[in-house]
């Protein structure tokens, strides 16, 4: 057996919390400084610290559906392009490590040289081997990447929101494959004219960007102030212990569960374009130490915009097991998926091929997935695993031409709803929960932003699964346009309920009704786009979670 390199426990704490700082601390730069409500107040956006080989070392606690892939888009970064000190790549290519169109990835190397101003296209072509202070460049790698992901509420496509109805990738919106968003500390002017010329509110668009470039910026001097303090190779030594000691819980933790095979099967009503039911299957094989987690038998993938990559299908098995580990000071590291297989069929709903249409696969296929994954394990873990939690992320967009300025708007924005019930405890209410950690977009902060007028927030009361714990209820949401807009809406668990377990009642479904500016209601498919008058009133009634256990 391989002896295993020593370490001190305490300085391994003390590089835990320093790399999750780094993290933690460039999502706050970049909420900080960007403009649009879905960053600034909603927090749809996530960061992480990896090391020279791109592996993962931190990650803020941010959104779970962009932790888990995000390093899947950094090692699609790094095949493509070698990224020099000033040097930033974006992506959002969702079949080279992206999720959907919307999440737009950028991610930067950490130099030694980082410390000083980098060098100027024009100094470049001067001196190619100069810096701003005259100091010689050298060709060694990276000490380090950060990376961060936002939630951009427009990509262009066919809809504003880009989360409309597609039935391919082309409709979704500009499909980036890894390029330079800056080069030599400058921004790549060509690539952000050739963005911006394809999306709505693009100087909107442009500042959320800048705000990300911000976030790497703040990550790499962070980084560069451990480096300096403790050395180059103390603080690289340490990032390796890191993903060890996170692969050594993760055994642990899968060591606990009964040796066998954990099988299980849920449904999403719709892609939207057909009625038909999609089932996702699972089966978990638990040998020791280890574990295969297998979707074979999952159904092919579909016409409309619910399918998952295969990064969106390893986020959500590495947040399910994330969740397994006794405590919360585990690192986030690429250790997690150190001892677990994922099988994932290419050309399924979990794995789709280009040029599928993916919008959906992000939102709502994450959270059917992690639905599936509990069933499964609630088999040999009955006493730790909750019931069906909402199990959609309700996503609605609004979009037009705001009256007071002329200029185009795009709303987005996820819905909370019910948590599944616990084994000891009841589930919360109006909460996010699982694939999302976002926060809601307060009525006050929405009003500013777009015309748009919030006439009712509430709890769904009763919506909740009962039993000997009851299922969280979900929310109503009325939002009212004040000029003529298009409405997409992109949800599910509208026809199957959150399930319970051992005993408990599922939870309610969710509703969609639009209310015209006359007073008619109509209730509408939790899949589609609709045109609205001013004076129409979208109203959202969200799932509540499953109930856990006979009353």
């Amino acid at each position: 057996m391989k002896r295993r390199a020593n370490f001190d426990p305490t300085t391994l704490e003390i590089y835990r919390a320093l790399y999750t700082s780094v993290a933690e601390e460039m999502g706050i730069a970049l909420r900080r400084t960007a403009f649009s409500p879905n960053i600034k107040e909603r927090r749809d956006y996530s960061c992480a610290v990896f090391d020279a080989k791109g592996r993962v070392i931190a990650q803020g606690d941010h959104m779970p559906v962009h932790l888990g892939s995000m390093p899947m888009a950094v090692r699609a970064v790094l095949n493509e392009i070698t990224l020099a000190p000033g040097d930033a790549a974006l992506v959002n290519d969702p079949f080279a490590g992206g999720t959907h169109l919307p999440d737009i990835t950028l991610v930067a190397g950490v130099f030694e040289e980082s410390k000083q101003k980098a060098v100027s296209s024009k100094q470049r072509k001067t001196s190619s081997k100069q810096t701003a202070h005259g100091s010689r460049l050298t060709a060694h790698s990276p000490l380090f990447y950060v990376a961060n992901r936002a939630h951009h509420a427009d990509v262009g496509g066919a809809t504003p929101g880009s989360m409309g109805l597609g039935r391919d990738v082309y409709a979704e919106g500009i499909r980036l494959p890894p390029v330079r968003i800056m080069r030599a500390g400058e921004v790549a002017q060509d690539v952000m004219r050739l963005l911006l010329a394809n999306v709505r509110a693009a100087a909107e668009r442009e500042a959320d960007l800048k705000a990300q470039l911000g976030s790497l910026a703040t990550g790499a001097r962070r980084l560069l102030e451990i480096v300096e303090r403790a050395g180059k190779r103390e603080a690289q030594e340490y990032a390796r212990h890191l993903i060890g000691y996170s692969a050594r819980m993760m055994r642990g933790t899968i060591a606990a569960i009964p040796d066998g095979v954990y099988r299980a099967e849920d449904c999403l009503d719709s892609d939207g374009v057909s009625n038909k039911r999609i089932t996702i299957r699972v089966h978990i094989t638990i040998k020791g130490d280890r574990a295969t987690v297998d979707f074979t038998g999952s159904d092919a993938q579909v016409a409309g915009p619910v399918n998952a990559v295969e990064a969106i299908t390893v986020s959500a098995v590495a947040y399910v097991f994330r969740c397994l580990i006794d405590t919360d000071d585990v690192p986030a590291s690429a250790g997690l998926m150190e001892p677990i297989k994922v099988i994932a069929p290419e050309g399924t709903i979990v794995n789709a091929r280009h040029p599928a249409a993916v919008a959906g696969g992000n939102v709502e296929t994450s959270q059917r997935i992690v639905d599936v994954l509990f069933k499964a394990l609630a088999r040999g873990l009955p006493e730790k695993i909750p019931a069906a939690s909402q199990g959609t992320m309700n996503n609605l967009t609004i979009g037009g031409i705001d009256p007071r300025n002329g200029r185009e708007f795009a709303y987005y924005e996820t819905i909370a709803g019910g948590m599944g019930a616990r084994p000891n405890s009841d589930g919360l209410s109006g909460v996010h929960t699982h694939m999302t950690n976002s926060l809601n977009t307060p009525a006050e902060a929405l009003e500013y932003a777009y015309p748009l007028r919030v006439r009712r927030y509430a709890i769904r009361e009763n919506s909740g699964g009962s039993g000997r714990t009851r299922g969280g209820d979900g929310l109503v949401r009325e939002i009212e346009t004040l000029a003529p807009a298009r409405m997409s809406l992109l949800a599910d668990r509208r026809d199957t309920k959150p399930y319970g377990l051992l005993g408990g009642s599922e939870g309610e479904a969710g509703r969609n009704v639009i209310v015209s500016c006359d007073g008619n209601a109509r209730d509408i498919e939790a899949k589609g786009t609709w045109a609205l008058q001013a004076g129409d009133v979208v109203r959202i009634e969200t799932p509540g979670g499953g109930g856990h256990g006979e009353k």
